[in-house]
């Protein structure tokens, strides 16, 4: 019986294995294997598992994803972004989330993603957006600007009727993105449609926090790297009498995050109890919506692949992800973290920055290094020259102005690249192009 069971199997992994050469998309087979045996004993219902020497833990299908190999880099910009615990008010628990999360498979990753369970003890659910609202106030001006640290904006609250700013409409019920100067005089001051003045207060939104995000833009002059870390909140309000209500109204599932700190069991084992039966349903249906996102409106087949990933191997189409899995580690891949990188170097010399020249030159010498390293042929030639334009720029350039045309060029540029590498790779497996077709069909059903 076993072998009767295993051989559809081995033909399968063999016509992935093939398809792969066929491609140039190298698989290391004995991995393939350990990999798809992991994802064939699994189970939804499957404990979360920790690494005793890292002292990280996650569910057991993220962890088969997780590379402890650059977790001090991760601990160290985890503790610029992290929520302090306030013993028997606040408890947290950070985690990575995204590409840094798939190290293993992701030999370029993108930015450092963060996620982080954040449980507020009190009274009402009043106090406790009100506790929240001040941890976030003085989260954002504590660490708004360091030698080798720069804060973005702070997702934080919706508008709570259409407000026009800066010249864009604000849809009622769309995230408030705050500045700096914004948080720090507690309020936004823009205008109605009919061209009255409006003002959007911190206080006045803390009612309805909703999504909570916080962005900065970090230096590491040793390595010469800058990165956009992103630190998501997914807040909840502990009652007196023990229940616990998000604060957004959804408490989010745990199939993409490795959590850093064996500390945070604790914690993460309260607030999993609460998580809904139908989690990863949902979890999957969010990330189809995007993949269907990025294939119809907002094309970017990078992005889209790793989102079919993640459906493809929560779902059981194991051989598909194991494809994507090794796709990721090809050298090619390296455009989608100068795509990413691009935009981080965009960040660092925003008006008011205090991120050095120096760490921005850095980066611009690390990405080009990189695609020299895995590129050959005229790709190479063609970005690399993108990408000496957007360094000679820098050069002349001052921390804090506006970044140059250039950049946007080479942004373009490699936007191109990677579309046209990722989907010439997926659309040339036949179940992955059908499942592309599909996604693209449905959108073109639902708006006909």
């Amino acid at each position: 019986m076993g072998n009767a069971q295993e051989q559809p199997a081995s033909a399968d992994l063999a016509r992935i294995i093939d398809s792969a050469k066929r491609l140039g998309v190298e698989m290391d087979e004995e991995e393939a294997i350990q990999w798809l045996t992991a994802m064939a004993a699994w189970k939804p219902s499957d404990e979360i598992v920790m690494d005793t020497r890292s002292g990280v833990f996650g569910h057991s299908v993220v962890m088969l994803d997780f590379s402890p190999e650059d977790l001090a880099y991760f601990r160290e910009i985890g503790r610029l972004v992290e929520f302090k615990d306030q013993p028997g008010v606040v408890e947290t628990a950070l985690a990575l989330s995204g590409s840094a999360a798939q190290s293993k498979i992701q030999t370029y990753p993108g930015d450092c993603d963060y996620f982080e369970r954040v449980n507020i003890k009190a009274e009402s659910r009043e106090e406790a957006c009100r506790i929240l609202a001040n941890l976030m106030h003085d989260k954002a001006l504590s660490t708004a600007k360091g030698p080798t640290y720069q804060l973005i904006e702070v997702k934080f609250g919706s508008y709570p009727e259409d407000i026009v700013k800066e010249g864009r409409v604000m849809k009622a019920g769309t995230p408030i993105a705050w500045t700096v100067e914004e948080i720090r005089a507690g309020q936004i001051e823009a205008s109605y449609p009919d061209g009255k003045s409006a003002v959007i207060r911190w206080e006045d939104v803390a009612m309805e926090p909703g999504w909570c995000k916080l962005d900065w833009v970090v230096a590491d002059p040793k390595r010469g790297r800058l990165a956009n870390a992103s630190n998501m909140l997914d807040v909840t309000w502990e009652a007196p009498d023990g229940a616990i209500t998000p604060l957004d109204g959804y408490l989010d599932p745990y199939f993409q995050e490795v959590y850093l700190e064996a500390e945070s069991i604790p914690l993460f084992a309260k607030l999993a109890r609460h998580v809904s039966a139908d989690a990863l349903d949902d979890y999957v249906a969010a990330l189809e919506k995007e993949v269907r996102k990025y294939l119809t409106k907002d094309i970017n087949y990078g992005k889209a692949a790793k989102r079919m990933y993640n459906v493809f191997r929560l779902t059981g189409r194991y051989y598909e992800a194991a494809f994507l899995r090794e796709l990721f580690d090809e050298p090619a891949t390296v455009l989608y973290q100068v795509w990413s990188l691009i935009r981080t170097l965009d960040d660092a010399v925003q008006p008011g920055a205090s991120i050095s020249m120096d760490d921005v030159l850095a980066q611009a010498d690390q990405l080009i290094l990189a695609v020299v390293d895995a590129l050959e042929g005229a790709k190479e030639t063609e970005i690399v020259r993108y990408l000496l334009r957007l360094r000679d720029s820098l050069t002349r350039q001052k921390s804090g102005q506006k970044l140059r045309p250039e950049a946007e060029a080479a942004r373009a540029e490699v936007i191109n690249l990677v579309n046209n590498f990722f989907y010439d790779k997926l659309t040339a497996m036949p179940a992955i192009k059908d499942y592309i077709e599909h996604m693209q069909a449905s959108v073109q059903k639902q708006s006909s």
